[in-house]
């Protein structure tokens, strides 16, 4: 019988984008779980195809939306954004062992819904002349997913409620440019993103919230402490404060983010 935490490291061994995603939506939502076993990659993760180009993210160009190619270029970078995220959620499936099922069966749907919009946005590419892989990109995002490898509770702390979260601040901003640049399917597109992603922030925030809580944790504390742990740089403003909310962040929390944010 196929198992769900073994499909999805396969799913995220696997290179091709299309087949990636393929062989995610072929992972039935009510298939056999084992919330026990303990699991090893046989090749690196991810698994990815030679392009795009993987550079610092102070080597990504920076090019003007004024320009199509500029449109294009901010496009891509979300549409790497959303492949990254799809291998996250997979990640977060077959590496952590113990959690209750609920646990694997949510992030299993966080990959189904990454893969859709990294689809939204490749097909938006293709519209603007260019495949995805023509323009260089940056590995942060799993970069941090490597550095939490060891803990459920720093990977939770520090990529949905931090690195993702920071996705539904700066995601305003872009579509106003990209409105301001004539380019209504991409706003429509980042419409569908922050909603999503709102619900994506709230699973990361009631799990990382239930570990605390069988530990004996304050969340703030928790956050806090994992932050300097781990190095990670905390989010600057502005905070897309509703959003926020929306995605289960407490009043406390937010008002420690924007206190850091003035220190």
């Amino acid at each position: 019988m196929p198992e769900l935490r073994q499909l999805a490291l396969a799913a995220l061994a696997t290179a091709s984008p299309d087949a990636k995603c393929a062989a995610l939506r072929a992972i039935a939502p009510d298939c056999a779980l084992d919330t026990a076993a303990l699991l090893q990659p046989a090749t690196p993760l991810p698994g990815r195809e030679a392009r795009p180009q993987l550079v610092m993210p102070r080597d990504v160009p920076q090019r003007a939306l004024s320009s199509p190619a500029g449109r294009a270029a901010l496009i891509h970078a979300l549409a790497h954004i959303e492949l990254n995220a799809v291998n996250l959620a997979l990640d977060i499936v077959w590496r952590f062992a113990g959690m209750p099922a609920a646990f694997y069966r949510d992030w299993l749907g966080v990959a189904r819904e990454e893969a859709d919009h990294f689809e939204l946005l490749r097909a938006h590419l293709a519209s603007l002349g260019h495949a995805y892989g023509d323009f260089p990109a940056h590995n942060g995002l799993w970069e941090m997913a490597a550095k939490t490898s060891d803990s459920l509770l720093a990977r939770l702390a520090l990529v949905p409620r931090m690195l993702e979260a920071r996705g539904l601040d700066v995601s305003p901003a872009i579509r106003a440019k990209l409105i301001g640049a004539g380019d209504m399917r991409g706003a429509e597109i980042l419409d569908v993103i922050l909603r999503d992603e709102i619900g994506h922030v709230a699973i990361g925030n009631r799990w990382f919230k239930h570990l605390c809580e069988a530990a004996g944790r304050d969340p703030l504390e928790a956050f806090a402490s994992l932050a300097r742990n781990y190095s990670a740089n905390l989010p600057r403003g502005p905070f897309n404060l509703e959003a926020r909310r929306a995605a289960g962040f407490s009043e406390a929390e937010l008002i420690a983010l924007q206190q850091a944010h003035h220190s």
